[in-house]
């Protein structure tokens, strides 16, 4: 049983939002193995719910499912705001090449990505690819960890707005930048992966900690936030960006 109580932050007759943990799917095909859908129809003894967005499986973050087709419908054409944190890895020389005040800056990526079904990966490509999709984020760097200030290589805790959906996007994106997250054995640097280990990060150090929305009935404005429970996050301890 995923979804229970604690996991649950908000439910109506319309919506339920849910706290997803990290390592669970929020959708998959496979017989016998956990995820979100599964275990909130199990929750709610229903055989129906619908599902408005999905964060990848070693991701943790707030997912909302509508509860009806018509408010899944409703949440569906919405541009939702999804905030996350991402603790990553980097060289402070090319960080501090951005912006001489790269603390709280805004610095904006936009890329070209085409997923590569075979292995479940997605990569930067060129515009003019037949397959490419615009991917568009925005980011912040809010602390480096106290201990890595003196030295070359940082662990930074980031918040980033994600303006486009894409497969793997902010993973791919913030390694292409240059800024691998922590615990990303797909996307993560020699350097990263190393200080992973180091750290015993064992998963992606990235959480959908913020979604704001439209009810689908009321209109009203809804919100809700997490704190990441991630190991690398602890890095960060206490918790206040």
């Amino acid at each position: 049983m995923i979804v229970k109580a604690d996991n649950i932050m908000y439910e109506d007759e319309q919506i339920i939002v849910c706290h997803k943990p990290s390592g669970i799917a929020t959708q998959t095909a496979k017989l016998g193995q956990p995820d979100m859908v599964s275990s909130i129809k199990n929750y709610l003894k229903t055989s129906y719910i619908g599902v408005i967005h999905r964060l990848d499986q070693p991701v943790e973050g707030i997912l909302v499912f509508g509860k009806t087709k018509e408010s899944a419908a409703k949440l569906s054409a919405q541009s939702m705001e999804k905030l996350y944190y991402a603790v990553v890895f980097a060289d402070s020389a090319v960080v501090k090449a951005k912006d001489k005040d790269y603390l709280k800056t805004e610095f904006t990526l936009v890329d070209y990505l085409v997923k590569n079904g075979v292995d479940n990966t997605s990569r930067i490509t060129e515009k003019n690819d037949k397959d490419a999709k615009r991917a568009e984020l925005k980011y912040r760097i809010l602390k480096v960890a106290e201990e890595d200030k003196d030295f070359r290589n940082l662990r930074m805790l980031t918040e980033i707005l994600l303006k486009t959906g894409r497969h793997h996007q902010i993973r791919v994106q913030m390694a292409h930048a240059g800024m691998p997250l922590l615990g990303d054995v797909k996307y993560g640097s020699e350097g990263s992966m190393r200080k992973s280990l180091e750290d015993d990060i064992k998963e992606v150090a990235l959480c959908a900690y913020s979604l704001s929305f439209l009810h689908p009935k009321t209109g009203k404005s809804m919100s809700f936030s997490i704190v990441p429970k991630g190991e690398a996050f602890r890095l960060f301890l206490p918790f206040t960006p």
